[in-house]
């Protein structure tokens, strides 16, 4: 595959990509207040279904928006100038640098906040994930408000959320043009909080009161971390979380059907994406050729007959009882 492939299958993910968080982001509270936090969190499923779409190739009769072929051919004519496709794939691996390394201060920060006792609570680490708890944890929550953040922490361990949250923010140093990514990002992390706070909630049903006054008495001290997962952070919307704890979960029948949905939304954004993009292009069959062989029958001439009699063997005659 040539850059200029590359590049136009970078831009068409993030155009299907694109349309699939528009979606989530318009789905995301209505799905929480009818099947809860959980499956308004399994909704970005969608966006990398999309992705995945869109990359996988297409056979047949053609899709069914037939200016993305047009489009795909018009772009890769574009990029067919020499040094323009060596040009933009130099530019976005810059701005992937930059991301990358943004991403790592800023997560250095946090480790030098943490080792000072100004960090936390949060889970830090992708190999070995870890409590962060700030040096005067004990004295400002009560002892069962810190058994709730350890609950929240832990259950931010069991539920993977800070690998999956690492997934997300590389998939945003790949997208770092689009302009989606950050708002999609930041959503996405919210919602696996409340996610992770349905979980604490299911476990200990009766620690509501105790779990809200826990927020509210927390101040944001993960601003920087980027690979992880924190119990408060600037980005998370608090009102948000306090009127989540005051929903009750879905019941059972609410979760199966939300759960069919969106597995159904999944399937859909995949199979829109795919269904939208141009068919692969096969090479021909090339037909088989005939092999015409010209004879000449007319007799030969004597200067040829002559030949052949002088450049043949002479016989020799056959031996008797042989």
């Amino acid at each position: 595959m040539t850059t200029a492939e590359l590049l136009v299958a970078l831009a068409r993910a993030n155009l299907a990509a694109g349309a699939a968080i528009v979606a989530v982001l318009a789905l995301r509270s209505p799905a929480r207040r009818a099947f809860g936090a959980h499956l308004a969190y399994t909704l970005w499923l969608m966006v990398p279904a999309a992705a995945a779409g869109v990359l996988t190739p297409a056979l047949g009769s053609p899709g069914l928006v037939p200016a993305l072929a047009g489009a795909g051919a018009a772009g890769r004519s574009w990029l067919a100038a020499p040094g323009r496709a060596q040009g933009l794939a130099a530019l976005w691996l810059a701005g992937f640098a930059a991301s990358a390394a943004l991403a790592l201060w800023r997560q250095s920060r946090f480790a030098a906040a943490a080792r000072a006792g100004r960090a936390g609570p949060a889970v830090a680490g992708l190999l070995r994930p870890r409590l962060i708890m700030p040096s005067d944890f004990d004295a400002r929550f009560s002892p069962a408000e810190q058994r709730l953040i350890r609950a929240h922490e832990l259950a931010h361990i069991e539920r993977q959320d800070g690998r999956v949250a690492a997934l997300a923010v590389v998939a945003g140093w790949v997208c770092w043009f689009n302009p989606l990514a950050p708002a999609a990002l930041a959503a996405f992390r919210t919602d696996q909080e409340l996610a992770c706070d349905a979980t604490v909630m299911q476990r200990m049903p009766k620690a509501r009161r105790a779990y809200a006054a826990a927020m509210l008495r927390a101040e944001p001290a993960a601003r920087d971390l980027v690979f992880g997962a924190a119990w408060l952070a600037s980005a998370h919307p608090l009102a948000a979380r306090l009127a989540a704890l005051a929903r009750r979960a879905p019941d059972q029948m609410r979760h199966d059907l939300g759960v069919g949905a969106t597995a159904a939304l999944a399937v859909t954004s995949f199979a829109a994406a795919w269904a939208a993009q141009p068919p692969l292009a096969l090479p021909r069959e090339v037909p088989p050729q005939e092999t015409v062989i010209l004879m000449e029958l007319s007799p030969p001439s004597p200067q040829q007959a002559a030949w052949v009699y002088r450049a043949a063997p002479p016989l020799r005659p056959a031996r008797r009882g042989a």
